[in-house]
């Protein structure tokens, strides 16, 4: 991204759908002109109609966010990343595309409903769509507690919170999120619901210390973001970058874990449900 056109430039495809989706379109162009079958054409017209229509209609079909979810998302897309990190207000590259957005929240908050959540553990919060989102389902006595690195992004979304009744039930750990995660299993309280989706190259210590250290209560669950990360899991090797292979890792750690069972379901860019057996 360009520094100065942070807040109206339009978010890239980050999904596998939507990358697919890119793909395509490009294509179309590229062949419209050429001396290709009108068949093999019609193809890939029907082809990008299905990729580049399904995000907006899921979108449509599914319940409308909050106004104080919404509020959040507005924020994040305005917001001047790129500037922000070189003015050294940032510890590390944040970008708009790190919002977990409508659909995902909707169904995280879902989840929270339908596992009866009552507390939530949120690793990696970001400007805090995911955990807001969440903490709308908790009972009025529920609790979140939010894991954030980066102390711009954090105020950023403790700021929002405010705009919300639910943003009470939020607190938000500042730090590393292993040190938390450490310091949070000597209270000895499990949580019912654990959402991460933060460093990519640290899943694999997340989950296994949630699991080691009895973060999650008996009959809760863990949601993991990005399992699908621009479907770079899935392809060769040699076209994934660090985080892409550590995602990898991590999705091949699970499934070979007895502890557990899981779905990875094509949400976004891929949301992993696990439940301890």
């Amino acid at each position: 991204m360009v520094n100065t056109l942070d807040s109206t430039t339009a978010a890239r495809p980050v999904t596998p759908l939507g990358i697919l989706t890119e793909h395509l379109q490009q294509a179309v162009a590229l062949l419209e002109h050429e001396s290709v079958s009108d068949t093999a054409k019609a193809h890939l017209h029907q082809a990008l109609k299905l990729a580049a229509g399904l995000d907006p209609y899921v979108e449509a079909c599914t319940t409308p966010e909050s106004a104080a979810l919404k509020a959040i998302s507005d924020r994040t897309q305005q917001e001047a990343w790129s500037q922000r990190f070189s003015d050294g207000k940032t510890v590390r590259h944040l970008e708009q595309e790190m919002l977990s957005g409508h659909v995902e929240g909707q169904t995280l908050k879902l989840l929270v409903y339908l596992t009866r959540a009552r507390r939530i553990l949120d690793i990696g919060m970001f400007t805090g769509y995911s955990a807001l989102a969440m903490a709308e389902a908790l009972p009025e006595d529920g609790s979140l507690i939010a894991c954030e690195v980066d102390r711009y992004a954090a105020e950023l979304a403790q700021s929002l919170f405010k705009a919300s009744p639910h943003g009470s039930k939020i607190e938000v750990k500042l730090g590393a999120a292993l040190e938390t995660l450490n310091q949070l299993a000597i209270a000895s309280e499990p949580f019912d619901l654990v959402f991460i989706d933060a460093d990519k190259r640290e899943y694999i210590a997340y989950f296994q210390t949630v699991l080691d250290r009895n973060l999650l209560a008996p009959h809760g669950i863990i949601c993991v973001d990005n399992t699908l990360l621009q479907g770079q899991p899935y392809l060769p090797s040699e076209e994934r970058s660090a985080s892409g292979q550590a995602i990898a890792e991590f999705n091949q750690v699970v499934a070979a874990d007895s502890r557990v069972e899981q779905v990875l379901l094509p949400v976004r860019d891929g949301l992993t449900i696990i439940r301890r057996c």
